[in-house]
């Protein structure tokens, strides 16, 4: 099965791929939408035909209590945008700190700031996406 990562952010969603047999995630894109994620909605539908997408992984930013703040309902929302216009299960995967493992990353790489802010997005979906594939594994 493959599936395509998501991490929501407030001007970008960063976004993975996992390979056919779902064990390896891998950076994609970054699709920006400036405060409107729906917008995006047509470029999203393209990549899944395109790469045969069958199921999604939506980064949920929860608090680091466990408890969902604004984000999170923000993410809940367009979770449920999603469903209606793709169709395709859509599971969601805790992303608390996924940013700054991301960063962490790319810090050890000695990736500039500059370069850094181009892929952190989706790095972290990379991330997200490499933890539900692996925990389903399990």
């Amino acid at each position: 099965m493959r599936y395509l990562g998501l991490d929501l952010g407030t001007k970008t969603i960063g976004l993975a791929i996992s390979d056919k047999t779902g064990l390896i995630a891998t950076s994609y894109q970054v699709l920006h939408h400036d405060n409107d994620p729906k917008s995006c909605i047509e470029q999203l539908k393209s990549i899944i035909n395109t790469l045969k997408i069958e199921a999604l992984v939506l980064g949920l930013p929860k608090n680091m209590n466990n408890t969902l703040g604004t984000r999170a309902n923000e993410t809940l929302k367009f979770k449920e945008y999603l469903e209606k216009e793709l169709k395709l299960p859509i599971y969601l995967e805790d992303e608390r700190l996924t940013t700054k493992s991301a960063e962490s990353f790319l810090l050890e790489g000695n990736i500039s700031r500059k370069k850094r802010k181009k892929v952190i997005d989706k790095v972290a979906a990379t991330i997200i996406l490499q933890s539900f594939l692996d925990k389903r594994r399990k």
